[in-house]
């Protein structure tokens, strides 16, 4: 079996992060936490952050940082985490978030092995989420490009295969406005540690794996070679 990876994947909206996460999550047979996925748990599973968060969700508030991290801290406690490991996709968005993080992952014992940033340049990324569809049902991808076998049928699990709502070019141009307000500081803040590895997202959702791959493998063997001239 593979061995685990414990990673950070982040990238503007249309790098392709979602589909890689999930690709990256099977190969290395980690858990992919995404930071929506793992709030809506933990309202559900009723724990003390994840309640905490759904009253200020309620009211329309921001999360403040110390329940985000908190409600991140609650998952990578679970055992398949510790165990083999995670890839974190929507968290940290600031650089306070990726030093709490740090912190966190110290304490835990549980460094990471590399942070990653799908790099796309901006109009790519918006002809990219123009052209996304997404299964109602599982939220896997397609593209106009990319379609279902079966007219727009998910090929996982039979749903329908819609345009989001939120895939207009007026909204997309906002987001990745967004982006380059609150995320470009985090890039910064691991490039400043040297934590920081760029990859190219332009091409196939193959190639762009297999960039991931030797990126992350490399990181891997060169800290195990670290750890034992260290030992």
């Amino acid at each position: 079996m593979v061995q685990g990876a414990r990673l950070v994947i982040l990238g503007r909206q249309g790098a392709g992060k979602g589909t890689q996460c999930m690709r990256l999550a099977r190969h290395y047979v980690v858990p992919h936490i995404s930071t929506g996925d793992i709030f809506r748990a933990s309202v559900k599973a009723g724990s003390e952050f994840g309640l905490k968060a759904d009253e200020y969700m309620r009211a329309g508030r921001l999360v403040p940082d110390e329940i985000v991290v908190g409600v991140v801290r609650e998952r990578l406690c679970l055992r398949d985490a510790q165990l083999r490991g995670f890839i974190l996709d929507g968290f940290p968005r600031t650089a306070a978030q990726a030093g709490a993080l740090d912190q966190m992952l110290e304490e835990e014992r549980m460094p990471l092995d590399l942070t990653i940033d799908l790099e796309i340049e901006e109009e790519q990324a918006l002809r990219r989420l123009a052209a996304r569809r997404v299964c109602s049902t599982c939220a896997s991808i397609y593209s106009t490009d990319r379609r279902p076998s079966i007219d727009w049928t998910c090929d996982n699990c039979g749903g329908e295969v819609v345009q989001r709502q939120d895939d207009t070019e007026e909204a997309i141009r906002k987001r990745l406005a967004d982006y380059n307000e609150l995320t470009k500081p985090l890039i910064a803040w691991y490039e400043a540690r040297g934590q920081l590895t760029t990859i190219d997202a332009v091409g196939t959702p193959e190639a762009v794996l297999d960039r991931l791959v030797s990126a992350i493998d490399e990181a891997k063997r060169v800290d195990s070679d670290s750890t034992r001239g260290a030992s």
